[in-house]
C-alpha cells in the first residue's frame, strides 16, 4: 500500500472543495460528500460503542461493520461505483434474526437510554438513520447502489437490536416510552 497518507494536509480543500475518488472536485457540502461524510461519522460512532465492554459476538460484528462502512464510504466517494451487494444485506438480516431471537418481544417504543455501551449504540443508530437520509438525498440526483441503501437500512435495525442486547449485558433495563397522556403527573 505504500505511504499514501504520509502527508496529511494538502491545502487543496482550503477553498471549500474536495476531491472525489475519481479525481473530480466537488463542494464540501455536496450531497455526495454529505453522504460519505455521514457514513464516516457512523463509523466513528461504532468506534465509541467498541470502546466499551461488549459481548465477544457483538465486538466481532461491530468490527466487521466498520470495515463494511469503509467500503461503503469508498463506494460513495466514486460516482457509479458499487462495492456492497445483496450478500452483505443478507448477512445483516441473519445477524438481526440471531440476536433478536433471544430478546423479549417489544410492545411499545423504548427510550434510547441505558448504560454507556447501550447509549452509544442508540446514538450510532441515529447517525445511521441520518446516513441513510443523506444517501437517499444523493440518490435523487445520482446513482446510488440499491444494496448499499438496503444495507444502511438494515444496519440501523441491527444497531437497535444490539442496543437491546447491550442493555441486558450492562444489567440495565429498557425504559418503555409513556405517551404524555399516560405519564403520571410530576410532583
Amino acid at each position: 500500500m505504500g505511504h499514501r497518507l504520509s502527508k496529511i494536509y494538502t491545502r487543496t480543500g482550503d477553498g471549500g472543495t474536495t476531491g472525489l475518488g475519481d479525481g473530480n472536485r466537488v463542494d464540501k457540502d455536496s450531497p455526495r460528500v454529505e453522504a460519505y461524510g455521514t457514513v464516516d461519522e457512523l463509523n466513528a460512532a461504532l468506534g465509541l460503542v467498541l470502546a466499551h465492554d461488549l459481548p465477544p459476538r457483538l465486538h466481532e460484528m461491530l468490527t466487521a461493520l466498520q470495515h463494511d462502512l469503509f467500503d461503503l464510504g469508498g463506494e460513495l466517494c466514486v460516482p457509479g461505483r458499487a462495492v456492497l451487494d445483496a450478500g452483505d444485506v443478507t448477512r445483516l438480516e441473519q445477524w438481526l434474526d440471531r440476536l433478536n431471537a433471544d430478546l423479549p418481544p417489544l410492545e411499545d417504543f423504548i427510550l434510547p437510554a441505558g448504560g454507556p455501551a447501550t447509549a452509544a449504540c442508540h446514538l450510532a443508530r441515529t447517525v445511521c438513520r441520518r446516513a441513510e437520509r443523506r444517501m437517499v438525498t444523493l440518490a435523487r440526483t445520482d446513482r446510488v447502489n440499491e444494496h448499499s441503501l438496503a444495507f444502511v437500512n438494515r444496519l440501523s435495525d441491527l444497531l437497535f437490536v444490539m442496543a437491546r442486547v447491550l442493555v441486558r449485558h450492562e444489567r440495565g433495563e429498557e425504559i418503555v416510552w409513556q405517551h404524555r397522556n399516560r405519564r403520571k403527573p410530576e410532583g
